[in-house]
Parts: C-alpha cells; structure tokens; sequence
C-alpha cells in the first residue's frame, strides 16, 4: 500500500557547533586585511532590487518561487556579523534553491565592500551540476552564459573576466589553489553539496579553511543538504574566538511524495553483478509507473535510478522497447556527451514528449531536473572500495544508504507533489547504512597524497579534514609516490611532484606521460594518459578499440577527449626536461605505444597470461590473479598492461576474485623495459619429499619470465630445508621415543621455571633452528634422509649449563614406586599448557605410598593412573592419601572377587608394596 509522507517545513534558524582547531597550510605570507567595523546589511530591500545601484542581481526575480528566499536574511546577517570575511554553513534540503540563490546573494553582500566586480567561486561536484547550474542562474539573471555567471570544468570553459560567479568542479579548484594559494582576486569560495563527502570536496574543506586563516578577507560557505553540518561548522570555524560556524538551516519545499513498494521477486544481485530479472524489474515498474502518472497528468516526467552505465544503458533499452513512441528515454551518466548530458537535465520544451531519464547516481542531489515528479529508484548504488591485499580500488555495487534513498525519493517532490517507486522493500531499506561511506575512507589515496604534499600537509598531518585518512591507504600511497620520485623521504613534494601535481590524472599516469612521450612521441602518451584518466568504458576491457573508437570522432565523447589530448601534450611540451625517460634504446610501434605508456604507469599490473585451458586469466606482476570479461578481444595476448583492476563481484569467469575493466597488449620485451626495477634473477631452492631440487628463475616481480634446473648450493639448499620446515612444522622430522620423552620434559621445565630452560614448541624450535640442529640441517641439504636424523642429540645441545646437571632431579625419566619398579613417567604434550605427568602403575606396586611425590622441585604433583593386575585403569588421583583413606575400600570390593590371587589387603598403609600374586610373594 502506498504510504503517504510530507517533506517537513522547518522554520529557519542559526546553530553552531564545537570548535575544532586547524593547522595553518605552509603558504607565503601577506599583510592580514584590518577588520575593522563591520561593513553595514543594507537590508531586505535592498537585497531584493536594484534601485540603490549597489547590488549586482536581482534576487527578487532570481528567488521567486525558491524556498531559500526566506532564509536569505538570516544568511546575510550571520555573515554581517562576522565583518569582512566569514564562514557559514548552510543545511539546506535538495530542491530548496540554495545553490541558484546564495552566489548572487554572496556577490551583492560582498560588492559593499569590494566595490566593482567581486568574484565568487562555487565548486559542483560533477561537470553536468556545473554546467547546469551556471546556465540556470545567468538565464534566471537574464545575461548571456559566460559574462556574468560562468563555468570551468574539465576540458570546457565558459567565463571571462567579467565572471563574478563561477562554477567550477572540485579538482579544478584544486589545482588552482596549488598555484595560487592565496586565490588572488577571489572573494568567496562556496563548497556546494559537502554531504556527498567526496574526496576532492574534502580536502577542499581544510585547505580552504587554513587560506581563511591567512587571509581574513575570503569568505567561505559550505552546504549540504543532510544534517551533518556541524561537523563542517567546526571546520570552517571563526579564525578570531576559534569558535564554529553559524550553520543556517532552511525549510524543505512542503510537497506531499507518495512512497510507494514493489520489490522484485528475485535477488538484486547474484554471481553476475546485478542481476537481468532485476533489471526487467526495474523496467517493467518504470514503463507502467510512468504510464499511470502521464494518464493523471502529461506533464510528468519519471527519473530512473541504477547504480551504473551498465545498467542505465540495459534499462534504457528495454524501455524504448515497451513505451509509447511519443516517449523520450534518455541516458544519463558520465560516459554520455556534454550535450546530452545537458538535454537529459534541461526541462522539457512547451510541446515536448514525455521524458524518462535513466540515471546513475549523478542525478542524486546536486542538480535539480525539471518536470519530474515520478521516482523509480532501484535502491542500489556503485561506491569505491580499496582492497587493500590485492592493492587494487574499484567500484563495487552496494544498497545506497537510507540518505541517499531519501535524496532520490526527494526528487519526485521538489517542484509538486510526487511520486517514488522503490524497487525493494521496506526491510532493506531498514538494514541499509545511514550514510554513504566518505570516499576518503575508501579509494586509492595517490592522487590525494600528491595534493597534500604540495599543499605542505603531508600525509594530511595538521589538516583539518572531516575524517582522516586511513593509516594504510596513506602509508601505500605515500610508497607509490616515493617511487614516482614525486616525494622525499621526510614527505614532502619534490620538484618533480609539483610538476606531476599539474596534470589532470593520476600521479602514475602523470609520470608515465612525462616518461613516455619520449620513447612513443608526445601525441601517442597524451592520447593513452587522457584515455586512461577519462570515465569512458572500454569494451570488452580494451583500450586500444576504445582509443580507435575515440579517434574517429563518431563517439559523443571525442570531443572532450581530443581536448584532454590536446591539453596533456601542452603538459608533456612545457615539461619535457622535468624527468629522464625510461623508454630509450627501444624501437615502439603506434599499435604498442598504449601497452608501453599504461605499462609505465602501472608497473605493478603487467600482466601475464597463465597457461591453461579455461578462461582467460592473467598473473600480475604484483602477484594478483586477475580475468578477463567474457568475450573480451584481449584473450589471445600473452602479455597486457592493466590500467584498472577490481574485485569481481562474481562476474569473473576465471576464478580469480579480480577482473581486468581496462588493459592495452604489451609485447614482452616492453614489458621488461617499462619495469626494470621489478626485474630480479635467482636461483631458488626448495625442499621436497626428502630431497634438495633448485631452478635458476628469471622473474619480473611475481612472474616467472624463465626457469631452468640447476645444482643448489649448500647454503640455499640449508635455507630450503629450513623454508621447508617452518612451512610444515617439525613433523617433517622423525622423532624418536627418546626424543620425544626428553622434548616433553625440557617443556614441562620451561614451562614452570622458564629461562633459562627453553621453549621447545615447533615456534621455539623454529627460531633457533641454526643453534640446536646446525650439523642435521647440512646433512639433509646434503641429502640425508629426514629419517635417518636423531633428533634427541640435537635437542640436548640446546639444554641450559650447568642447570641441565639437574634435569634427572627436576624432571626424571622413571620415577621408582614402593614396589621398587622404574616406572615411565608419561610428560604433557609440548603444547599442552596445563598437562600433568601421569605414572601407570599397579595398583598393587603402591601399598604403603602416603603421599603423592611431586616434580620439578615440588611444584608439580605427579597424576597417578592406578591399574588392575590385567593393566586396566582403577583410579586416577593425583592425592594417594586421600585414596587410601575412601575410594580403596570400593575398589577392594569390586576387584577381590575378580583378581583372587593377588593382594587386596584391608589396611594399604601397612601392606607391602608387590608386583607379584599371593602365591609368588
């Protein structure tokens, strides 16, 4: 049954939060601008017109029908408060207008006291939120997009010197802090849609906050649209009293959206990824919700979300297939081209078709699309995740947290009432995280390492972040970029670091753009690297058809792809002398450039075909295991150089845990050119049933290039046979009954008096292997055989001088019983912690004991097995007092009758101890 939920009106209002220090970022220093009074708030309608000739926009006209109209007084006087510069959090709900309203109001405000032309940066997390939003406020303005209102993102630039708000993506303005830290003839930063807490956004929050230090004139703003904003409010606290950030809060749009559930009848997942049967789920529901809304109203539009391009591209087709010819189905993911991207969140022409727009996640919250109150939401999203064992990052598909639920639901209601399908039911929506987890506790840190480094806060130390980096992703990114030579060894960045901080992709791929565009020419290594670094798919996991397909100019995305070449060989050119190139001396072919240039970047996934006759499935040079996709034209190659490898989600048709998405063929001798670092020659000895084989191996980190059988010498043959031992334990070894009863005593005595008598575990054993069996490990490294080695003289080279004159006391190997027999003492096992020596013995043979004698000094009390004349156990007691004096007397009863002619005495105290009959004593 559909549920219906109103999203709640809040009145708005100003907290703070608990103030959180932060480091200041090793910048140049400037005169620090003078407070003084606070510049005066000219008021609401001042704010709201142009009459007075001070204010820049008309947020009358901009802020009509926008919810955030009525919190922007309340922002204004936080701000007023603070004087000239500030910081303020805004927790406002998607749809409320905060990101069309807070730049123009941010310029009007900051134009009384920069008269002229303020400028005011606004980050997007993603390219099409940039490009839309800059379109909406310079037609809402009424200017021509790129004058006054503008945007930057990569590879397209739409501002000029008359811009005074400009959009830009997170990495753009990442970049341009590292060239100009101070952000010169920028007035205010807005950091828009924090909660998504992506990493490029993160470290935005604390280099911005330490350039606030330093420059009390910038203002900064941050906004989200969940109500994690205090912890940004500590952030981005006062630089005067220390103290917070106001946070502003705004009212979310009072539209009723009706939940709806239609969960399918089979798993979302299986071994495949997400399943087909889901996916025609999906469909189904979309084709017959949006069938039902257009009959009530026409003008309705439906946003459909999956987790990736995979399944938008699948959904999307199965709808053409089903809906009206008067429906549009369009796609909307990072693989689409600029335009479309655009079209799909435009509205709707007056006149147009209906719309159902396929969407990843990019579609969230960031960007509001026009006309669509109906929601079909698979409750599934793709995020990041490092494994660090295989030291590999990729993106896995996950149930989307319960916020990001509700930000998709909430697109259905932000201009009208709504409508939301969710494809699941209300139990994995209970069972879902609250949150999606923060990208910089989940991915590859290289790229962020490098950007911390040249700030001067390596590794983020003194940074004030909203949650510190792992530990080990640092430390395994740090190892990556002292490779590079991009660090020094105290972490901070080198020459070459900065350089390679410039350029638009991974560190690795910056490297490798530098070092191969000598060896394959400029054109060749920009043309992989802006591949590489791009988002496009490549089919079937080859880079090579994805670059042809590229080059053709025929894909949507040639455009923006000829631009990054066109920008990454600029990069090459004007850095041509910054490193020496690794690719001289070796002649490489156009079709081999792509292997060479990836190969250089990622050394560690040179890839080797296994032999075999399933599947195709490669051993990378790092010792991961890895398949290609089904059906992937690659199979045939012996050699790939892998640019993206991830887990496999149960879609890896070889077995290994780990998929190929993206790799170019290397021939092998590039192959060794590209790492020679990792190219290692020697002879490896191993031990095995009983005997001493070794093999001259070639190898080019873990795979194996040649291997050849050769005679060991005696020293790698001793390590086998060590190696050989420590793998599978002393067992290997014969141990005698003497050895053994001896072992078991030294361990008794280690045990209770430890040093200086010593562990005789296989662990102890193990480590001093050298001291105690020196001699035996050179005679089977010399091919004796294991059984033929006496382990008991070993083992007394290992007794402690002089205490070892005391072992027969402390620890005897027969203890002699009343009846005058030696009598074996059975020992704990080595490993048995609380183990007690047990004597079995006839019962007989201890008449006249009237206490239990005890070992090792009288610390331990010997376990006495009392047996029955056929050697059968009577009693276990470790007290022959107590014995004597109660159980005997049973036992006497029971066994006179059975065993007549042996001694049953009435009084044991007095009875001489014998192992013989009645008739023999």
């Amino acid at each position: 049954m559909p549920t219906s939920v109103f999203l709640p009106r809040t009145s708005a209002t100003v907290s703070s939060s608990t103030p959180q220090p932060s480091a200041k970022a090793q910048l140049p220093e400037w005169p620090r601008p003078s407070r003084g009074a606070a510049f005066s708030y000219p008021g609401p309608r001042a704010l709201r017109n142009r009459d007075n000739g001070v204010v820049t926009f008309r947020l009358d006209t901009i802020g009509r029908g926008l919810v955030f109209a009525d919190s922007i007084e309340d922002f204004a006087a936080q701000l007023t408060k603070q004087g000239d510069g500030g910081a303020v959090v805004v927790q406002a709900p998607p749809g409320t207008g905060k990101t069309t309203l807070v730049p123009p109001l941010l310029v009007n405000l900051l134009e009384q006291r920069h008269p002229g032309q303020p400028r005011v940066l606004v980050t997007q997390p993603r390219r099409v939120a940039a490009r839309s939003a800059a379109r909406r406020l310079a037609s809402l303005d009424g200017t021509r997009l790129g004058d006054r209102v503008g945007y930057t993102v990569r590879g397209e630039n739409k501002a000029s010197a008359q811009t005074v708000v400009e959009f830009v993506t997170p990495g753009i303005l990442l970049r341009r802090l590292l060239n100009d830290p101070g952000l010169e003839g920028v007035h205010a930063v807005i950091i828009d849609e924090v909660h998504e807490r992506g990493l490029e956004s993160d470290l935005l929050v604390g280099m911005l906050a330490e350039v606030r230090e330093l420059r009390g004139d910038l203002t900064l703003v941050a906004m989200s649209a969940t109500l994690d904003a205090q912890r940004f409010a500590a952030l981005l606290g006062h630089t005067d009293d220390g103290g917070p950030a106001p946070v502003v809060d705004c009212p979310s749009a009072l539209h009723p959206l009706d939940v709806r559930w239609q969960p399918a009848r089979e798993q979302r997942l299986d071994d495949r990824g997400v399943s087909r049967s889901f996916l025609d789920h999906v469909a189904r529901t979309a084709a017959a919700a949006h069938e039902t809304a257009s009959a009530a109203n026409p003008d309705v539009d439906a946003l459909v979300f999956l987790p990736g391009v995979r399944e938008v591209s699948d959904v999307a087709s199965r709808l053409r297939a089903v809906v009206p010819g008067n429906v549009e189905v369009l796609e909307l993911h990072g693989q689409v081209g600029p335009a479309a991207q655009d079209r799909a969140v435009s509205g709707r022409e007056p006149g147009g078709a209906p719309r159902i727009i396929v969407s990843t996640s990019l579609a969230e919250s960031s960007l509001t699309v026009p006309g669509v109150r109906l929601v079909i939401d698979s409750g599934l999203s793709r995020e990041p995740r490092r494994d660090a064992a295989r030291g590999m990052s990729g993106l896995v598909t996950v149930s989307c947290s319960q916020a990001s639920a509700a930000q998709r639901a909430g697109r259905a209601a932000r201009q009208g009432p709504g409508v939301v399908v969710r494809c699941y039911d209300q139990r994995s929506l209970a069972a879902a995280p609250a949150h999606q987890t923060p990208e910089i506790l989940a991915t590859d840190l290289t790229g962020a390492a490098l950007v911390l480094a040249c700030w001067g806060a390596p590794g983020g130390r003194g940074l004030g972040l909203p949650d510190a980096p792992p530990a080990g992703a640092m430390t395994d990114a740090m190892e990556v970029l002292r490779e590079l030579g991009a660090v020094a060894d105290d972490g901070s960045a080198t020459a070459l670091g900065k350089v390679l901080a410039r350029v638009p992709a991974d560190p690795r791929l910056a490297r490798a753009l530098l070092d191969g565009s000598a060896a394959v020419g400029r054109r060749a290594a920009a043309e992989t690297v802006a591949l590489v670094a791009g988002d496009q798919r490549a089919p079937g996991a080859d880079i090579t058809k994805l670059l042809a397909i590229l080059r053709s100019g025929t894909d949507p995305a040639a455009r923006r792809f000829a631009e990054d070449v066109k920008r990454m060989d600029s990069i090459a050119r004007q850095e041509a002398a910054a490193v020496v190139p690794l690719g001289e001396g070796h002649r490489i072919t156009a079709g081999e450039a792509p292997g060479y240039v990836v190969a250089l970047a990622f050394p560690d996934r040179i890839a080797k075909r296994v032999p075999g006759d399933g599947p195709a499935s490669y051993l990378l040079t790092s010792g991961t295991r890895a398949g290609l996709p089904a059906g992937s034209p690659l199979s045939g190659h012996e050699w790939l150089a892998v640019a993206e490898v991830s887990r496999a989600q149960g879609r890896d048709t070889a077995g290994t845990g780990a998929v190929i998405r993206a790799a170019a063929p290397l021939a092998a001798e590039l192959a060794e050119a590209a790492a020679p670092h990792l190219l290692t020659g020697q002879v490896n000895a191993t031990f095995d049933n009983g005997r001493v084989t070794a093999r001259q191996e070639r190898r080019l980190g873990a795979i194996v290039l040649s291997s050849t059988p050769v005679r060991a010498g005696i020293g790698s043959a001793r390590q086998a046979v060590a190696d050989a031992l420590a793998k599978n334990g002393l067992s290997m070894l014969s141990w005698s009954p003497t050895a053994d009863a001896l072992r078991r005593r030294m361990a008794l005595l280690h045990r209770e008096l430890g040093d200086p008598w010593p562990d005789v575990t296989d662990a102890g054993l193990l480590a001093r292997l050298e001291e105690w069996f020196a001699p035996e490990l050179e005679a089977m490294a010399t091919g004796s055989a294991a059984s033929a080695i006496s382990l008991a003289e070993p083992l007394h080279r290992l007794l402690p001088w002089p205490e070892a004159g005391r072992l027969e006391a402390l620890a005897p190997e027969r203890l002699e019983v009343p009846s005058g027999s030696l009598v074996r003492i059975d020992y704990p096992d080595v490993d048995d912690d609380g183990g007690r020596p047990v004597v079995a013995v006839k019962l007989q043979e201890c008449f006249g004991w009237d206490s239990t004698p005890r070992l090792v000094d009288g610390r331990v009390p010997v376990l006495f097995h009392l047996l029955s004349p056929a050697g059968r156990p009577l009693a276990v007691t470790d007290d022959l007092t107590s014995f004597w004096s109660g159980p005997y007397s049973q036992v006497r009863a029971e066994m006179r009758g059975r065993y007549p002619k042996h001694p049953w005495p009435e009084d044991p105290w007095t009875a001489p101890a014998t192992a013989r009959t009645k008739n023999r004593m």
